[in-house]
């Protein structure tokens, strides 16, 4: 997504909370000057005001924000793919991880940037999500029940923030994707089935468009949910 959107034109700030090498590797492959890599745990309260604090200063104000970092299974267990953990065999170290990450995370940003976006009168926040298949697969908590929490906190800020010009969404691949949360182990044949994470692109875009302005608290399951919103 990332990519995606230097190409077309945005300048990008992107963050992980430990990985920088891998952030600059992005930011390599980007068009020159379109991405800025930040080191920043959306877990922590402190870290996102002070990462958008610096996106301000290095890039100007934030229009649109992407809430994507996220902590998924392979805490949980390397082999979840296959293995499934119950609920009650989750470390609840781990559980706190992940919901702070993917849950709170979010919210500490959406939080930092929307009175910003209220004062311009415009704004996108895109929360990604995740299929309900997995989302309430057998043996995926934490991981299914922070996306359900994120879909719902997508639909009660998209009510708060009716009229302002500023709108908030859910966008998802439609099915499992080759990310870095997929294990090196799974096998081959189960890896050719996975979507690849570039057809969230043209929706995101699309999202990001002035065509988009009157959409706000959707679900919306890339790339068949923009054909299904025109349609309607």
């Amino acid at each position: 997504m990332a990519l995606g959107l230097s190409r077309a034109g945005f300048r990008v700030a992107i963050t992980a909370a430990r990985n920088r090498a891998e952030l600059e590797a992005v930011a390599r492959e980007a068009p020159p000057g379109q991405v800025y890599p930040v080191i920043s745990d959306a877990s922590r309260e402190s870290d996102c005001a002070a990462l958008v604090g610096e996106v301000q200063e290095q890039l100007g104000p934030v229009d649109v924000l992407v809430n994507n970092a996220g902590r998924g299974m392979r805490y949980v267990s390397e082999q979840f793919m296959v293995e499934p953990t119950r609920f009650w065999e989750t470390d609840t170290e781990t559980w706190r991880m992940v919901i702070d990450t993917n849950v709170s995370g979010p919210f500490f940003l959406a939080r930092a940037v929307t009175p910003g976006m209220i004062s311009r009168g415009w704004g996108r926040i895109i929360n990604i999500s995740m299929n309900h298949e997995t989302m309430r697969r057998v043996g995926f908590s934490p991981y299914g029940p922070s996306k359900a929490a994120l879909e719902s906190a997508t639909i009660i800020w998209a009510q708060d923030l009716a009229g302002t010009g500023v709108t908030v969404n859910a966008l998802l691949p439609g099915g499992a994707s080759l990310t870095g949360m997929i294990p090196d182990e799974v096998p081959p044949a189960l890896r050719q089935k996975l979507l690849m994470p570039e057809v969230m692109v043209p929706p995101l875009l699309w999202l990001m468009s002035e065509s988009a302005d009157e959409v706000t608290g959707k679900r919306i399951n890339a790339p068949a949910g923009i054909r299904n919103l025109i349609r309607r």
